[in-house]
């Protein structure tokens, strides 16, 4: 687990990041996200303990990184958007290299082995550094955030320079360590990071703007979801028989397309009205001709929080 209590970093007078709290539980895939300048990489730079705060605590796995760094430091397998690498090795010695480094407790050949096999690597294992690809490289920066099996596994665009048979690959692995592990991921790509993560927070300024389950990061943002659908029939009274539904907001129509009219409605957030609307047309003899989710995209609602165009009510963990 990892906790964030007040998390604060000041260069001079220009505060980086402000009063951040937030609780990464076992099994859990956090997406980071933030625009460049935002205190994403301060803070990650922080929780692995290669910088330090102006103020606040983080713990990883119940050791403070400040406190007992060594003990803290050990339980996390960190993999900067550069993997720190020594291109005139080869991939094995360069592994055992970082297991000795690290002090890995395992049976060194055999702990090699599997963690070659889990990001595949091991047919490179000969093979000096520097003449890979920068994918095969990015594997192999994996590789050295998972010896030891640390609880507390943070990704810096862990993607990075990879083909996409590879990121699939990649991918995958994530999803299968966040079974054990707790999973820090960090990305650029939003539709990357709604496919692996099971929650999001978005920094902003310095500051937490979301912070939510990635499938309610909108609703818990925006407040009320909306549907937006196309209808054929009397716009009046598909409008009536839409505002009779019980966890409907508003309806407004948008527009006409084919003699259909097409409305966006907003209803509660804990309620699901698809069946609601559905009956309700079929009472009054209107055909549905589509049906679909009106609320922004991921990238939309990214782009709307860190331009402070929207405030946010995600609470944090």
């Amino acid at each position: 687990m990892v906790e964030v209590k007040n998390l604060t970093k000041y260069y001079g007078n220009i505060k980086a990041v402000d009063d951040i709290s937030f609780t990464v539980e076992t099994g859990e895939i956090l997406g980071f996200l933030g625009p460049n300048g935002a205190g994403k990489s301060t803070t990650m730079n922080m929780i692995t303990g290669y910088l330090s705060s102006t103020s606040g605590t983080v713990t990883i796995d119940g050791s403070e990184i400040l406190d007992d760094p060594k003990k803290a430091k050990s339980k996390i397998g960190y993999l900067p958007e550069i993997p720190p690498l020594y291109i005139e090795m080869t991939v094995r010695k360069y592994l055992e290299f970082m297991f000795d480094l690290k002090k890995v407790k395992l049976p060194k050949k055999e702990h090699i082995e599997e963690v070659m096999r889990l990001v595949h690597i091991s047919e490179q294992s000969e093979r000096i550094i520097k003449h890979l690809s920068k994918g095969y490289r990015q594997r192999v920066g994996f590789a050295q955030a998972l010896l030891g099996n640390p609880p507390v596994i943070i990704l810096d665009e862990p993607t990075v320079g990879l083909d996409p048979k590879q990121i699939i690959e990649i991918r995958n692995l994530i999803k299968s360590l966040g079974k054990k592990h707790t999973v820090i991921f960090s990305s650029h790509v939003l539709s990357e990071v709604s496919e692996i993560c099971d929650r999001i927070i978005v920094i902003s300024e310095g500051k937490i703007a979301a912070d939510a389950k990635t499938d309610e990061l909108s609703t818990q943002v925006l407040g009320n979801q909306k549907l937006a659908v196309q209808i054929e029939g009397n716009s009046s009274d598909i409008i009536a028989a839409i505002k009779k539904i019980p966890a409907v907001v508003r309806v407004i129509k948008t527009g006409e397309q084919n003699d259909a009219g097409k409305y966006m409605i907003e209803y509660d957030k804990d309620s699901n009205i698809r069946r609601d609307v559905f009956n309700a047309m079929v009472r009054i003899n209107c055909a549905i001709l589509d049906m679909q989710s009106g609320n922004e995209t991921l990238e939309d609602l990214f782009l709307r929080l860190t331009s402070g165009t929207v405030k946010s009510s995600a609470g944090g963990k």
